[in-house]
């Protein structure tokens, strides 16, 4: 957990939904193709779903076909940070949310230009804010 909001295993059951408690805090990965925000269009700026951190705008989302929400970079570059996981049987860099420590996804080097990355985020990982509120 992150030492920016320190909380109890407890608090953070309290705050989100079984769902997004075994996302965020327990490391899951949704299904391809079953999130919310897979094929959202909407503008706006997808927040953390722990602590409403801005992570990334919808300018750099794109469909990569891969059934989750693709982001070429992030909101702002110190509002993600990227971790080692050796998880099943591969190498890959894990990404989470820099203020809460919330698992968010992974990073891969076969993103669009102009990063050439793809941030591969769950669903239950974020919040739309639109420029008038959460959608």
């Amino acid at each position: 957990m992150s030492e920016n909001m320190p909380t109890t295993e407890d608090e953070w059951r309290s705050r989100l939904t079984p769902e997004q408690f075994h996302f965020t805090r327990e490391g899951g990965t949704e299904a391809p193709f079953t999130g919310k925000y897979v094929e959202m269009k909407e503008p706006g700026v997808y927040v953390c779903v722990g602590c409403g951190e801005p992570l990334f705008d919808s300018d750099t989302k794109f469909d990569s076909g891969t059934g989750w929400p693709s982001f070429f970079q992030p909101h702002e570059s110190d509002a993600i940070e990227e971790r080692s996981d050796n998880t099943l049987g591969m190498g890959r860099i894990e990404v989470n949310c820099k203020k809460c420590g919330a698992h968010l996804g992974h990073v891969f080097p076969d993103g669009p230009a102009p990063t050439g990355l793809r941030y591969c985020i769950n669903s239950c990982a974020l919040n739309l804010r639109a420029r008038d509120g959460i959608t």
